[in-house]
């Protein structure tokens, strides 16, 4: 048979049953490229053989060998020489799932009647398993825009019921504390802040398993985790018994708030994460503006222990929906798993991953990826904002504990309707958010300093936000403490959230930029810890610091700290590519 022309090459050999062995690996929906890996295997009756066919007798082949229809979209010619050349093609599999295949490099050795699958890389190095090029479609970043928004949405939706429940049940503690007969006010606010301890030691824990396991198995392991700890706290029968799972809820529940950084970092360029890191910040915020809102009905009519039957239903739901349609989209993850099935169907077990390194062993990266949080705390870039995000975050949870003593107390507002009063931080935090989807990612391609994309861009939004939020503190202190109309000190709280969220958002991004798609998860750890220590507590210094100086200058004094805060977002876009640098943090 003649090689060379028009034709297509096949190498294989007939069994007896003419079954066709093959491996598929790494795919798991239609969006997803395989790898296919084409073994014929001689039964001793026929010697192997290479096949030389027009495309339409391949195409019948194919399909009465499998029972597939098979769309060839690219043909290559066949050297005149067949020894040890290299043929590749391409095929589409529609089949049932409408599976796109690509066809494996092959090495075609007529003189030895051998069949070689060699695996390369862009540097050409052997037994290294990468993705199919730039383009490879099992690349997270190259799935479709429906598949990416898909995982941002439910990963939004995992923060939104973990920051939900932080103080959905705020309005029902003072009845859990009398029907457990609860009499310490420490104790009675633990009920409501040991849950945001839970996401201090939560994230070391879960944030390093992600960067070795895979982020999609930290998420699935957490809200079970999260299901059975919340049917817990809704049955506890004593105050012990609804701390220890309140605490063990929060744990689970601070997993998607780190490993969700890092799976937009996983899906996306820096250029395009602005507007999924605004739909991953939108629980953080408004979770807790709209918890206390839902949590004050429901306790009226219904108890506190409802608030906790509500967040399970509402979490059950989205963990059914992410058990069905997430991925994973961790890169190490999905190469070891293309190179494991690469090593069943070659034969070659020193095929490994690009990720892959051969000198540390599994209990050697966990403790390594176990510390790296801690490392993240000596960095010159990550510490000192993430103690700017902490204070914010705190100052938003310490406002939390005035608004009873405020719309309750002095404008008279009903229990039912007083969790209406922190609609104005929400406001504030939908405006910034489209500000920031809109304005994130256009910075950060504006050329600024002969650098184009330079994570520091990410903090211009930072710098113009920063004296917004003082502002909000001595608008809502002064007009709370002079009894204005109710709607006054609402507005003020308005501007606290549009300032608090275009500094919390930027400084995560920046983060992530910074840092990487294999580090993410571990820079978010760090922020969120000290988020999380300083909104447990600091609203403990609330209560006495207001009864000393009053709302108006317990309120002027949160401002003029958080001015004291606000030339560090431009300190650090002048010198931070240079710490950077000159700082690196060895992880």
């Amino acid at each position: 048979m003649p090689w060379g022309g028009d034709n297509i090459a096949l190498a294989c050999s007939f069994s007896c049953s003419r079954s066709l062995r093959y491996a598929l690996g790494g795919y798991r929906s239609s969006a997803e490229v395989a790898s296919l890996y084409i073994c014929f295997v001689s039964d001793g009756y026929l010697p192997w053989a290479v096949f030389a066919f027009n495309p339409h007798i391949l195409l019948q082949f194919f399909q009465r060998c499998c029972g597939i229809t098979i769309t060839l979209y690219h043909r290559y010619p066949l050297p005149q020489d067949p020894t040890i050349s290299l043929v590749t093609c391409n095929f589409c599999i529609p089949a049932r799932r409408k599976r796109v295949v690509t066809f494996l490099k092959m090495s075609l050795d007529a003189e030895t009647s051998a069949l070689n699958i060699p695996v390369e890389t862009k540097s050409g190095k052997g037994d290294v398993v990468d993705w199919d090029g730039p383009d490879d479609p099992a690349n997270p970043r190259n799935w479709k825009k429906g598949l990416k928004l898909r995982h941002v949405l439910l990963v939004s939706a995992f923060t939104l019921y973990s920051n939900l429940a932080a103080v959905m049940f705020a309005p029902g503690a003072a009845e859990l504390v009398e029907d457990f007969h609860v009499t310490s006010t420490i104790v009675a606010s633990f009920t409501v802040s040991i849950y945001l301890l839970g996401y201090v030691f939560g994230p070391f824990l879960l944030s390093s398993m992600s960067e070795i396991y895979g982020r999609l198995i930290i998420y699935h392991l957490s809200n079970v985790g999260y299901l059975a700890f919340t049917i817990g706290c809704a049955l506890s029968k004593d105050t012990a018994m609804f701390l220890v799972f309140r605490f063990i809820c929060g744990c689970a529940a601070s997993a998607p708030m780190v490993v969700g950084g890092g799976t937009i970092a996983d899906l996306y360029q820096a250029s395009e994460r602005g507007k999924a890191m605004a739909l991953f910040g939108l629980g953080p915020l408004l979770g807790p503006v709209i918890g206390p809102v839902i949590g004050g009905f429901v306790t009226e009519y219904l108890g506190w222990r409802w608030t906790f039957w509500l967040i399970l239903i509402l979490a059950g739901v989205v963990s059914m929906f992410a058990l069905v349609f997430m991925r994973e989209t961790f890169e190490p993850t999905l190469l070891e798993r293309r190179a494991s099935a690469m090593r069943q169907s070659t034969g070659n077990s020193q095929l490994r991953a690009r990720t892959y390194n051969k000198d540390r062993t599994p209990s050697q990266i966990l403790a390594r990826a176990a510390v790296r949080p801690l490392k993240m705390l000596l960095s010159p870039i990550v510490l000192p904002l993430s103690l700017y995000c902490a204070f914010m975050f705190g100052l938003i949870y310490l406002l939390f504990t005035t608004f009873p003593a405020v719309f309750e107390t002095t404008y008279h507002f009903a229990t039912d309707i007083s969790g209406l009063a922190y609609l104005g931080l929400g406001v504030g935090m939908i405006i910034s958010i489209g500000l920031f989807a809109v304005l994130s990612d256009k910075l950060l391609k504006q050329p600024r300093q002969g650098t184009l994309e330079r994570p520091e861009l990410r903090l211009i939004l930072m710098i113009w936000s920063s004296p917004i939020v003082p502002v909000g503190f001595f608008w809502y202190g002064w007009s709370a403490d002079k009894v204005t109309h109710w709607i006054v000190p609402i507005l003020g709280t308005m501007f606290i959230g549009l300032g608090a969220f275009l500094i919390l958002m930027p400084a995560q991004l920046y983060l992530v930029d910074a840092f990487g798609s294999e580090a993410a998860a571990s820079a978010l750890a760090t922020n969120t810890v000290l988020r999380s220590l300083f909104g447990a507590l600091l609203p403990l210094a609330g209560p006495p610091m207001y009864e000393s100086l009053g709302l108006g200058w317990g309120n002027s004094l949160l401002a003029f700290i958080g001015l004291a805060f606000a030339p560090l977002p431009f300190l650090f876009y002048k010198y931070g590519e240079t710490l950077r640098t000159r700082f690196p943090t060895t992880l």
